[in-house]
């Protein structure tokens, strides 16, 4: 009789992990940007990753795995994808709205999602995308054409999106989370020097320290160890479907932390954003099963 209400509960639960992970990484995304006038985006991309590599590290140990020369390889391009991700999006928030900003760079696992297809109704789904992308990025002089210097950012954080993705799944086959701790240490060494030339000395500003520490623990450590237990529990194209509404979370973020009020013609482009890559991930030929953790 309590089967029902059990099965239930076991579904809801990493589905609302999954939707908390995006809270959160919009919440921190949002807290990020209030640093932009003391060390830049540069020195808040430097910052973020010192500090959620430093978390991770002590958290997961990822000294302990072993790995080969092609897997070290795999690892150190997927954290130079990271760094490059977070380093472009950061970028893009000093001009772009968050929410859009995070649907321009949202074409990156669309374009994952996509590549293998070949089927009549994935180019719907291109088309949706397409038709999102000129809305947001109107030809012309409009009231609400945004800066395409910032737009250009956010689809290059895109481009590593996809590499991330793909490098990701590569060098986490043979050890899971532990890859991600190391390749946010890649990414912070990576970012780093980048940060320094532009902040200085003022990275060092005691009065960052909390900021900073929240702002590596809302958007990477925190979602990332709330996503992998998430992962463990959905199946691969369930996962991929509720991750699709993340550009939404990121506009609403924007419009309450930081006061981005967004046209309707801005909010269709997320929304046919997001519907190409709900349906993309919908059309996939295979749905993984959940990945049960060993008892």
């Amino acid at each position: 009789m309590n089967t029902h209400p059990r099965s239930l509960a076991s579904s809801l639960f990493p589905i609302g992990l999954l939707l908390i992970a995006m809270a959160s990484i919009q919440s921190g995304a949002s807290l990020a940007k209030s640093m932009f006038p003391l060390v830049g985006a540069q020195g808040t991309t430097t910052l973020r990753l010192i500090f959620a590599s430093l978390i991770m590290l002590v958290l997961l140990r990822p000294w302990r795995a072993r790995f080969t020369s092609s897997t070290l390889k795999s690892v150190i391009i997927y954290g130079l994808a990271l760094g490059g991700m977070n380093f472009l999006f950061y970028m893009s928030l000093r001009s772009v709205p968050l929410g859009i900003a995070v649907a321009l760079e949202f074409t990156g696992p669309l374009a994952v999602a996509l590549y293998a297809s070949r089927r009549a109704m994935d180019f719907v789904w291109i088309g949706l995308a397409v038709v999102g992308l000129l809305l947001l990025i109107p030809i012309g002089q409009t009231g609400a054409a945004i800066d395409l210097v910032g737009a250009g950012y956010a689809l290059g954080a895109g481009v590593c999106w996809a590499l991330y993705i793909l490098y990701g799944q590569k060098a986490g086959a043979e050890h899971g989370i532990q890859t991600a701790a190391l390749g946010v240490m890649v990414a912070a060494l990576f970012v780093a020097p980048i940060g320094i030339v532009h902040a200085g000395s003022a990275l060092l500003n005691p009065a960052l320290l909390p900021v900073a520490i929240g702002v590596a623990i809302l958007s990477t450590a925190l979602p990332y160890s709330l996503e992998m237990v998430a992962l463990t529990r959905l199946p691969a194209r369930t996962f991929g479907t509720l991750m699709s509404i993340e550009p939404a979370f990121g506009a609403l973020s924007g419009l309450l932390f930081l006061n981005e009020v967004l046209s309707m013609a801005q909010w269709l482009a997320i929304a046919a954003i997001i519907a190409a890559s709900v349906g993309a991930t919908l059309s996939m030929r295979r749905e993984s099963p959940p990945l049960v953790p060993a008892d």
